[in-house]
């Protein structure tokens, strides 16, 4: 029997990768993808949604670029790091993405075929081009103005392009240094961690997610309240610590994790910390 199977769960609740069908819908998360979708369909340009480690900020980007899969009108593309070491890569690397042909032998050449394609696909086809960088905060100033650049492009009515940057914080101050970048930013939100509330439901919604019939609990409300002391809300702490009750439960043969256990387990994740510091 499986490790799944024996909690009578039919796949992992708590894995670490950003599957969109995984994603808890906090209050925090539903407003930024509710605020993103308005400014997308809306075409109004540069979104920025910030937030520290681990509150879920790329399985947001990958949920929301599964949100207009169906539709034909938009297409979507995603820069998972945008770590480049000169403006000529980072355009030649969009070029690339965006499937354009051709010898690109500098940034002027880049920029002139990615103007061209946006207006084809923007004004032409009545296409809506989305491009979502995750880790932001890579961004050195070089590329943070090249995107100033692209946002340059637009009719009289909207941008062609539409820019959504997922960032730490530690962006914020690197934007507000390229002159006019902050002042197109049209939508500006910062995730938040969960309540302790959420904490709860997020857990539900993950085991319920993995095939936990509505009738077990595999975590008791003390236990709950240990998991948020310990990781303060944060999404991927909770899935980690979650994660590993999971496992002490097979290994203690036990049906359910209560305070105590969880306790122990932040005891021992402590003492690994404390050796590495």
């Amino acid at each position: 029997m499986s490790y799944c199977a024996q909690l009578g769960l039919s796949k992992e609740p708590f894995s670490l990768s950003p599957d969109p069908k995984f994603l808890f819908r906090s209050y925090s998360h539903v407003q930024a993808l509710d605020r993103l979708e308005i400014a997308i369909r809306l075409k109004r340009g540069l979104s920025l949604i910030l937030g520290d480690v681990g509150v879920g900020k790329t399985t947001l980007a990958r949920t929301l670029v599964s949100a207009f899969q169906p539709e034909e009108g938009f297409l979507f593309h995603m820069m998972l790091d945008p770590s480049y070491e000169s403006e000529y890569q980072f355009l030649l690397s969009l070029c690339q993405m965006f499937g354009l042909g051709g010898s690109f032998k500098s940034t002027l050449d880049c920029r002139e075929a990615l103007e061209h394609c946006l207006f084809q696909r923007g004004v032409t086809e009545n296409k809506t081009t989305v491009l979502v960088i995750d880790e932001g905060q890579k961004l050195p100033l070089e590329l943070l103005e090249n995107l100033r650049v692209l946002l340059n492009y637009e009719t009289n009515e909207y941008k062609l392009l539409q820019v959504v940057l997922f960032a730490q914080m530690e962006l914020l101050p690197r934007i507000k240094r390229v002159r006019n970048l902050m002042d197109r930013v049209a939508l500006k939100y910062i995730i938040n961690p969960l309540d302790e509330q959420e904490t709860a439901e997020m857990i539900r919604f993950r085991l319920e997610a993995a095939g936990l019939s509505e009738n077990r609990n595999l975590f008791t409300s003390d236990a709950i309240r240990a998991i948020y002391r310990f990781t303060q809300g944060y999404p991927r702490k909770i899935a980690k610590l979650c994660q590993r009750t999971l496992e002490e439960l097979l290994m203690r043969e036990q049906w359910y994790a209560d305070g105590a256990l969880v306790e122990e387990l932040v005891a021992d994740e402590r003492r690994w910390q404390d050796d590495a510091s």
